[in-house]
């Protein structure tokens, strides 16, 4: 009998250190998955409000920030499948400790921001060692399989994870969901201890600071790395326009939250289909086909503005977050291959930073320009400034030199000089 052959999009999985690790995260996604609907009814069934909700979301999102560049360096100094088990077993713990919390009834508000500060910081060091440590685990022709894979199996839960975290919450309450999730770590922490992988070599271990200016480095002299890093945050901050002002368009003029929920379904939708096209398209560009697949996110912003109906406005959605998906897959995997192995996660942990610093800015910044403006206005700019910088940074000499090989690689047309 022959052995059954996997489709040529998934061979990732045919190599068996890659499916370990993806079953640990596909599983571990499951959880994550449930947790925006779990949080929420947590801090409500305490007494919480609205702000304290806040409070604890961005307490796990400031911690997160603040520690990147940390776990950016200590990827790069340990093994990486190691630092990626110890978060894993923090946040497994944290996890398990709330639920139990609301299982009995003696949570307090105070235990919900310590635990999202231990999370977001746990999260702060698997991000860098994630990506570092993909590389390691699959041939590199199939890098953006592996990482669509990854990437396609978070989006599939964030798609059905509410709508089950729902009915988990309604049937046996946020704290069983915060055990379900604990467990799903264990999951992921369990398989990270059976993966075995050759140790990246790095150049002599120097101070923290001097390790962190090496990454700064390395980012640094690709001139074409940290514009289109750039490019990416503008892109980041004008999207903020659409989460802020979206809910009131659609309750002024498309019908309430159901029509808002019905868009915001279609953004998971997106991200779906972005990761199925991610896993069969390989450009031969990748990051001239990579950028200009995030241009197509200005439509969703000017569909809100003007408002058109709620189906075409939903549909422009699926377009837009195919094309963010697309991109993200894209960009991480030519980044595996064209950034030093010994510096890869402090590189990446800077790339973070950035995206997570300029949306917040967005958000801050689209409420006050909608009242001076107006709503349609601050659209069409936020429009703008997202497609715009998408664009152009096309026609950057250094993205147009990063090309496919026929043998699947991803390469930079002329050698960087030395340093």
């Amino acid at each position: 009998m022959s052995r059954l052959r996997l489709p040529s999009s998934l061979e990732a999985l045919s190599e068996p250190r890659f499916r370990l690790l993806w079953a640990g995260q596909a599983t571990s996604a499951i959880g994550d998955g449930l947790m925006s609907i779990a949080l929420a009814f947590a801090v409500l069934r305490i007494g919480g409000s609205a702000t304290q909700l806040g409070l604890v979301l961005a307490a796990g999102v400031v911690s997160r920030v603040a520690f990147y560049l940390v776990g950016g360096v200590w990827a790069d100094r340990l093994p990486r499948q190691v630092v990626m088990l110890a978060s894993d077993l923090v946040r497994a713990a944290q996890q398990l400790i709330v639920g139990v919390l609301l299982i009995t009834g003696t949570a307090r508000m105070w235990h919900l921001v310590a635990g999202a500060i231990v999370y977001g910081v746990a999260a702060a060091f698997f991000q860098p060692s994630s990506t570092g440590l993909v590389p390691a685990t699959v041939s590199t022709a199939r890098l953006q399989q592996a990482n669509a894979l990854m990437g396609l199996s978070r989006s599939v839960t964030s798609v059905g994870g509410p709508l089950l975290s729902g009915l988990l919450v309604a049937f046996i309450g946020p704290g069983w969901v915060f055990i379900i999730n604990g467990i799903t770590f264990i999951v992921s922490a369990i398989t990270l201890a059976m993966l075995h992988v050759e140790r990246t070599a790095g150049a002599e271990r120097q101070s923290f600071l001097k390790d962190l200016a090496l990454g700064w480095h390395q980012l640094a002299i690709r001139s074409w790395y940290w514009l289109n890093l750039c490019a990416h945050a503008l892109w980041n901050f004008a999207i903020a326009a659409f989460y802020v002002l979206g809910p009131i368009v659609a309750t002024r003029q498309l019908g309430g939250p159901s029509a808002w929920g019905l868009i915001s379904a279609c953004l998971g939708v997106g991200s779906v289909v972005g990761g199925i096209i991610t896993l069969r398209l390989l450009p031969s560009r990748p990051l001239i086909a990579a950028n200009l697949a995030l241009t197509p996110a200005a439509l969703m912003l000017l569909a809100l503005a003007i408002p058109l109906p709620v189906v075409i406005i939903g549909l422009t959605c699926v377009i837009a977050f195919a094309g963010l998906a697309f991109l993200n897959e894209v960009w991480e995997a030519t980044m595996q291959q064209l950034i030093p192995a010994a510096v890869l996660s402090r590189v990446t942990s800077y790339d973070w930073l950035i995206s997570l610093i300029a949306m917040p800015a967005g958000y801050a910044v689209a409420g006050p320009a909608a009242q001076r403006f107006g709503i349609p206005t601050t659209l069409v700019a936020a429009a703008i400034i997202l497609a715009a910088p998408s664009f152009a940074i096309v026609l950057l000499p250094g993205i147009r030199r990063v090309r496919r090989t026929a043998q699947g690689t991803i390469v930079e047309g002329a050698a960087l000089a030395p340093s």
